[in-house]
C-alpha cells in the first residue's frame, strides 16, 4: 500500500513545467526504486494472470511506453502494481528529440500534447539500464517468481534515419533488445517523427514486417526463445486503414490453418493528431499527439475494429484514454485482452494501476 497519497503530491508536480515534472518523476523512481523510499508510491500487484502471445500476463494492466524512455525506472514502476511494463521508445543512435517546450497540459480535457520526438539516450544506454535492473538481475540468478512481471521494450527508428531505410533501424534495435524483453514493440505510430506513420501503409507495413520476422526466427535460435513482437499503431486510422492493417498481421500472426501463432500481436493506440475534443482550450493548436480522456473513444474504436478483423484470439492490447477504473474496464469490453496506462498515471497516480486491475478482475 503507497504511503505517500498522490493528492498531496500532484499540486505541487503540476505547478512546475510538465516535461520538468516528469524528469523530476522518473530521476525520483531511478533514486528510490532500490530502497525503502519505494513505498512511498508501491502497491501490491493484483493476481489476476491472463495467457496471451504464449506470455502470462501476471494481471492485465501495464504500463505503456513513453514515461520510461531509457528503462531507468523499471522496479519502481513495477512496484507500482503493473502486471508488465513498457519501456522506450529506444532509437539505434541517441538523439535530443524535438524542441522544447515540447509537453503541455490540458487539464480541463484530462489530457496531454506531446512532441517529443523519440528523445533517447540511444540503445546501448538502454540495454545497459535494463541489465541493471533488479527484474533483469533475478532473472539471471534464477530468482524470478511464477508470476513476476512482464517487460517490453518498444524500438524505433532515429529521426535522421530516412522513412525508406528505417527497416534498418528496427532491426538494429531488435537485435539489440531481443534477449533481454517477454515482447518487443514496434513503435510506427508516433506523430512526432517525421514520416513515421507511412509505414502503417499495405507495402511498407508487409515489407517491415516481413523483415522482422525473419530476423526474429534467427534471434529465436541465437537465444532459445521466441519473443512476440507488437505492433502499436494510431488511432487516426479509418475502417478501410484498419482492415489492411489487421490482414497484414494474420498474415503473420496466424498459421497455415488460420491459428494464432502467438508471433505477432497489436496495440491500439497511439496518441492523436485530431483537435476536435479540445477545440478553443490553451494549448489546444501545439503541434504533436494528444493523449488522455479525449483519446478513449477513438482508441476503442480501433480496438473493436480490429476485433472483429482479426477474430477472438489475436493478441490486443488496448492503450489510450484510460483515466479511471472504468475505462480501463470500457477497453477490454471493446476487445482488448490487456491494457495499458499513461496519462491516467500522470492525473490519477498510482492508485489507478490498482484499481484498475481490481476492477477488471471483479468483471471479467
Amino acid at each position: 500500500m503507497a504511503l505517500l497519497p498522490y493528492a498531496l503530491t500532484r499540486p505541487f508536480l503540476f505547478s512546475m513545467d510538465p516535461e520538468a515534472a516528469h524528469e523530476l518523476t522518473i530521476e525520483s523512481l531511478a533514486r528510490t526504486q532500490g530502497s525503502a523510499l519505494k513505498w512511498a508510491y508501491a502497491s501490491t500487484a493484483v493476481d489476476d494472470p491472463i495467457e496471451l502471445a504464449g506470455l502470462t500476463f501476471p494481471n492485465r494492466v501495464g504500463l505503456a511506453a513513453g514515461l520510461d524512455k531509457n528503462a531507468r525506472c523499471i522496479d519502481g514502476l513495477g512496484a507500482m502494481g503493473f502486471g508488465f511494463v513498457e519501456v522506450g521508445t529506444v532509437t539505434p543512435l541517441a538523439q535530443p528529440g524535438n524542441p522544447k517546450p515540447r509537453m503541455f497540459r490540458l487539464p480541463q480535457a484530462n489530457a496531454l500534447i506531446n512532441r517529443l520526438g523519440f528523445n533517447n539516450d540511444g540503445l546501448q544506454a538502454f540495454i545497459a539500464n535494463v541489465k541493471q535492473s533488479d527484474l533483469y538481475q533475478r532473472r539471471v540468478g534464477g530468482r524470478s517468481g511464477l508470476h513476476s512481471m512482464l517487460l517490453g521494450l518498444n524500438i524505433g527508428k532515429n529521426a535522421a534515419t530516412p522513412i525508406e531505410r528505417a527497416t534498418d533501424d528496427y532491426l538494429i534495435c531488435l537485435d539489440g533488445v531481443y534477449t533481454y524483453a517477454d515482447y518487443v514493440t514496434v513503435n510506427i505510430s508516433s506523430p512526432n517523427t517525421k514520416n513515421l506513420r507511412s509505414l502503417q501503409s499495405d507495402a511498407a507495413l508487409d515489407a517491415l514486417l516481413g523483415a522482422l520476422s525473419e530476423r526474429r526466427e534467427l534471434l529465436a535460435q541465437k537465444h532459445g526463445k521466441r519473443n512476440p513482437i507488437f505492433l502499436k499503431i494510431a488511432p487516426d486510422l479509418d475502417a478501410d486503414q484498419v482492415a489492411v492493417i489487421a490482414q497484414t498481421l494474420q498474415r503473420y500472426g496466424t498459421d497455415s490453418a488460420g491459428q494464432v501463432n502467438n508471433a505477432w500481436g497489436v496495440i491500439a493506440t497511439n496518441t492523436t493528431l485530431s483537435r476536435d475534443a479540445i477545440k478553443g482550450m490553451a494549448h489546444a493548436e501545439e503541434a504533436g499527439g494528444l493523449s488522455g480522456a479525449p483519446v478513449l473513444a477513438m482508441s476503442n474504436k480501433v480496438v473493436s475494429q480490429l476485433r472483429s478483423a482479426l477474430g477472438k484470439t489475436f493478441p490486443i492490447i488496448g492503450a489510450g484514454g484510460i483515466m479511471s477504473a472504468q475505462d480501463a474496464v470500457s477497453k477490454i469490453k471493446a476487445g482488448a485482452d490487456a491494457v495499458q496506462i499513461y496519462t491516467g498515471l500522470i492525473y490519477s497516480g498510482p492508485a489507478l494501476v490498482k484499481a484498475a486491475a481490481t476492477l477488471i478482475k471483479k468483471t471479467f
